[in-house]
């Protein structure tokens, strides 16, 4: 019997721009053939798409890529509100990195993208109660991607993450929307507390190399922390800070940092 449900890359605008650019790398490349359709478009949909490249990613001798791929599939299944947050970050990554010109950058190749969303998986399992096989995610997700997120961090959506090297984000982090971050940023606590101990950044912040924002403390929507700052008290909405440790030394310089990507102090 013919399959008639709907093709699902008629319904999602960025899952059909994507599958249109997989078949012109297949085209472009052929080496690349095989990454590509097993990838891309030997699937019916985004949420198909990233369980596979997890699974791809995240096996190991202690963890098979079948058992991987059964969890991932299962989360996206139950929670289509993570397809929903991959979407927009896929967007976020494409708008405001020069470097990623199309969308399947990020689905491919892009560790900042993959991990966020091997994350997600590991918070829905932390979510559900399934606290080993979260951590065992984030080791993962560690050892495969260079960046350590504890699986109980709440984190939203259109968050691009630049280069993605050597990020920490704490238990109790949370980040809202629209966040934009580069390598080596820290939101880490400041002792050993055990409750509520790490930063709440808030939309719209951008956050650039090398910065530590530590401790229980906000971060405004829409400010600005200049590279390598630390960041030991809250900063205000729409602000920029820079310095060890960080001070205000004047306004966000634009309605969104995170969106125009803009570190210089002027």
């Amino acid at each position: 019997m013919a399959d008639t449900r709907p093709n699902l890359s008629e319904l999602d605008p960025v899952w059909s721009r994507i599958t249109g650019e997989a078949e012109a790398a297949v085209t472009d490349e052929p080496l690349l053939s095989g990454l590509v359709h097993s990838s891309v478009l030997h699937h019916r949909s985004l949420g198909g798409a990233l369980a596979y490249r997890i699974a791809v990613k995240l096996a190991s001798p202690e963890m098979s890529e079948q058992i991987l791929r059964e969890l991932a599939d299962e989360a996206f299944t139950k929670s289509p509100d993570l397809v929903a947050a991959a979407r927009a970050d896929l967007v976020a990554v494409f708008d405001r990195d020069p470097a990623c010109l199309r969308l399947i950058q990020p689905l491919l190749y892009f560790k900042g993208f993959q991990a966020i969303q091997a994350y997600r998986v590991g918070h829905c399992l932390w979510t559900e109660g399934r606290r080993d096989l979260a951590y065992f995610f984030q080791m993962r997700i560690s050892e495969a991607f260079g960046i350590d997120i504890h699986p109980a961090a709440r984190i939203g959506r259109g968050i691009f993450i630049d280069h993605a090297h050597s990020i920490v984000i704490g238990e109790t982090a949370v980040v809202g929307d629209n966040v934009s971050m580069l390598h080596s940023v820290t939101l880490g606590g400041t002792g050993k507390e055990h409750d509520d101990r790490h930063p709440k950044i808030e939309n719209g912040v951008l956050i650039g190399a090398g910065a530590k924002v530590l401790g229980n403390i906000t971060v405004g929507h829409c400010s600005r922390i200049a590279a390598g700052s630390v960041v030991l008290q809250d900063v205000p909405p729409m602000k920029t800070v820079a310095g060890v440790p960080a001070k205000i030394v004047g306004e966000a310089g634009c309605a969104q940092p995170s969106v125009m990507m803009d570190q210089i102090l002027g």
